[in-house]
């Protein structure tokens, strides 16, 4: 039996205890009781980034025109490859080898770097310092579906998981009351694969966003208040477990006291025997359970009457060629400050195969402005450290003219082609790899896709060989077919 005075000294250490269990259940840091599920919170490693934003120019950019000038290609305009740089260059990209195109842009260069840049991207050559840019990316894919799989799931076949998910699955969100995966996109359609968990729980997937109305359904319908929906989520809820009760999957705990930041590291045990009914049914109990949070608190999040006039000006948004891209990048700024892990931006229409001055014309005076200011920004508020931003597409463009154009354009070249990195622990001011000197292919340090994929989970403190996950009995990873991280990027 406790006296008073004894019972009025020991609780209080038990309810300090109670309340510290849940500050680290709702952090990652504990298992759920009973729900099979480990924490994924603590990365394996030292990490220099926290979040990611994925930058996806689809159809693929000309390398040649924007951060790979080729002085080559003024002097053999109109010409055929010379023999002894086209016996260089992989058959996949041998086709055409006539009729090489000069850049109809000019290239200065930027900063204390002197990293040269075109003049397609004037602000983003003002950051260029802050810049690692891969000249040698390659793979083996001309195709543009089996090409974006290998930049965001690692293999062309489309039917594994997004690099989003991966990440989002190994580390969750800083933030419950949002997606720990965002998608933006400007002319194109996402594909599915793209943004898609594979063999991953339902829950990981990216949730597309519109940057003008931001997460799409959160207002309340007429006349309801948040007790109403309240109620009928709890409704909801019990009929959805219920429901997975009885079709033998994991019933996690409520939302009421659950994180949504509960996966798995090192191979332990997760919901990996759960069956794709399962797994889409308890995804579904989840998006309920965000959707409600995010009512709750993401509408603030996409009003931008918060931001001051000078923040407006910096991004574009006063400008008809960059206000879409340019709320883009702001929303992904205020997300980022928020915790969110991976956030991807999806540009098309770079697909140049004629007229690829306009096409590149347009498209670069839409982007350079607001990523630039999206790069400045996260500097000034120091966020840029612990933020890795990646920019590329799934491949480059051909030095030749495409064949049949009415005027001049690219073809699709996988073999050789930039992307850039900035933030997030990455050495700026660099240059990594090269093309030959007409830029067909890469002759010097080739980077796959899956050795960027390693390079970007070690940023986060993630080991590409440590990251599994279990499936059919096999032991997935997110470097399936290998990959080496690129350890010049870290300096």
């Amino acid at each position: 039996m406790f006296s008073r005075r004894e019972f009025l000294k020991k609780t209080p250490l038990g309810f300090g205890a109670i309340a510290f269990a849940e500050l680290l259940r709702l952090d990652g840091s504990l298992t759920a009781a009973g729900s099979g599920l480990a924490s994924t919170s603590r990365p394996h490693s030292r990490a220099t980034a926290r979040s990611v934003i994925f930058v996806f120019q689809g159809g693929g950019p000309s390398q040649v025109d924007t951060f790979d000038p080729k002085p080559l290609l003024q002097e053999l305009h109109g010409k055929d490859v010379p023999e002894s740089i086209g016996k260089t260059i992989p058959k996949i990209a041998r086709s055409p080898l006539n009729n090489l195109m000069a850049s109809p842009w000019k290239f200065r260069q930027y900063g204390v770097s002197g990293i040269p840049v075109s003049e397609l991207h004037p602000e983003l050559g003002k950051c260029v310092d802050d810049l690692c840019v891969i000249r040698s990316c390659q793979h083996d894919s001309p195709i543009h579906a089996p090409a974006e799989f290998i930049a965001t799931t690692g293999t062309q076949v489309g039917d594994r998981p997004s690099l989003g998910a991966w990440l989002t699955y190994g580390l969750g969100s800083e933030n419950s009351d949002l997606p720990g995966f965002v998608v933006f996109k400007t002319g194109e359609t996402i594909r599915p694969p793209a943004i898609g968990t594979g063999f991953l729980p339902a829950r990981f997937q990216g949730v597309p966003v519109d940057s003008e109305k931001g997460i799409p359904n959160l207002a309340l319908p007429a006349g309801f208040t948040k007790d109403d929906r309240e109620s009928q989520l709890r409704l909801l809820e019990t009929l959805n477990r219920e429901h997975l009760r009885r079709a033998g999957g994991v019933n996690p705990p409520s939302r009421f006291v659950e994180s949504s930041t509960l996966g798995q590291l090192g191979g332990l045990t997760s919901p990996a025997r759960l069956d794709p009914f399962d797994s889409e049914l308890e995804a579904r109990i989840k998006s309920y359970e965000l959707a409600y949070r995010m009512q709750v608190s993401a509408p603030a999040i996409f009003d931008l009457k918060q931001e001051t006039a000078e923040t407006h000006l910096l991004y574009g948004l006063d400008q008809k060629e960059t206000a879409e891209y340019g709320r883009i990048c702001l929303l992904t700024r205020r997300l980022v400050e928020r915790g969110v892990r991976f956030i991807q931006i999806r540009s098309g229409g770079w697909d140049a195969h004629a007229d690829i001055e306009d096409n590149h014309g347009k498209k670069c005076r839409a982007i350079d402005r607001p990523l630039a200011a999206l790069l400045i920004d996260l500097k000034r508020r120091g966020l840029l450290d612990e933020t890795l931003v990646i920019c590329g597409g799934e491949f480059g463009r051909t030095p030749a003219s495409q064949r049949g154009a009415s005027k001049p354009g690219r073809d699709h070249s996988p073999s050789g082609y930039t992307t850039w990195l900035a933030g997030g622990g990455v050495r700026g001011g660099q240059i990594i790899g090269k093309t030959d000197d007409v830029g067909y292919a890469a002759i010097e340090r080739p980077v796959h896709p899956n050795d960027l994929h390693a390079t970007i989970l070690q940023a986060l403190g993630l080991d590409q060989h440590e990251l599994v996950y279990e499936h059919h009995n096999r032991r997935e990873l997110v470097t399936v077919n290998g990959g080496q991280v690129v350890n010049e990027v870290f300096g």
